[in-house]
């Protein structure tokens, strides 16, 4: 995600495969948080290149074909931290920000252009995944590993409102989903 010659040849296939490409879900992300104050310089620009790049790298890979088609779905994962701030979060926070701007901002120019690309930005709070492995600040990862062994819920949630963003007719687009557990109060 973080290379963009690779991007454009995951959508090459794509194309080659199956004569157009109809969705790209944008889901790769870390969340190496810390306090700011720990000073992981290098985890912050490690995380800038995932969570924004990655993007921004998937969608210009895709746009020029969603536009020659007219038709395309765009589906990108933000996080409860695109919409909240959280101690000991700010660059992925910020990342997730990001992606919630970005992700409106192509939607609202979709269409004003008449293009028809549909997007969906996905908010999960505590999702059992890998994430939570980038985490290199002790007292960081020991908090965010009770918080998901206490409220995770399983990562086929998220499919399942992948599934549902994509089979909307092409006429309607629910551009903003927050997931996450029903227990959970985020």
């Amino acid at each position: 995600m973080t290379n963009a010659s690779q991007n454009d040849a995951i959508v090459k296939l794509a194309k080659d495969k199956f004569a157009r490409v109809d969705v790209i879900f944008l889901n790769a992300g870390i969340m190496p948080n810390s306090p700011l104050s720990a000073l992981k310089t290098e985890e912050w620009h490690r995380t800038v290149d995932v969570n924004i790049k990655g993007v921004l790298n998937g969608v210009a890979a895709v746009l020029p074909a969603f536009i020659a088609q007219k038709s395309g779905h765009i589906i990108a994962t933000s996080s409860v931290a695109g919409l909240k701030a959280y101690p000991n979060g700010a660059i992925y926070g910020g990342t997730k920000w990001f992606v919630r701007d970005f992700m409106e901002v192509l939607r609202m120019e979709s269409a004003m252009e008449g293009t028809n690309i549909r997007t969906a930005a996905i908010y999960p709070a505590a999702i059992n995944t890998e994430l939570l492995e980038a985490i290199s600040h002790k007292d960081t990862a020991e908090g965010m590993a009770k918080l998901y062994e206490r409220f995770g819920i399983s990562p086929e949630r998220i499919a399942n409102v992948v599934a549902f963003a994509i089979d909307q007719p092409e006429d309607t687009t629910i551009n903003e989903f927050t997931v996450g557990p029903a227990k959970q109060p985020w």
